[in-house]
């Protein structure tokens, strides 16, 4: 299965639904195969001033993912 090392702005707009149905879809799919972000996407998401639902979303977003340290292979992968 493929891995994906998701963008800040790519989880807002999923958790906002901002989305097409297929962007909807690919993100799902990513997400169930356990999503990888940076340890920066976790910082700019943690700063997202949001209503309490979203913000617990974003809890459980980072929650799930894979937090990347920044490192060589982090970077490669962008």
């Amino acid at each position: 299965m493929e891995q994906y090392l998701i963008d800040t702005n790519v989880v807002s707009d999923y958790l906002s639904a901002s989305f097409p149905t297929a962007g909807i879809t690919l993100m799902d799919t990513a997400i169930n195969a356990i999503p990888n972000i940076s340890i920066i996407t976790q910082i700019e998401l943690l700063c997202w001033n949001t209503d309490e639902a979203t913000t617990q979303s974003v809890k459980d977003f980072i929650t799930d993912s894979v937090v990347m340290d920044i490192s060589p292979d982090v970077i490669l992968i962008v």
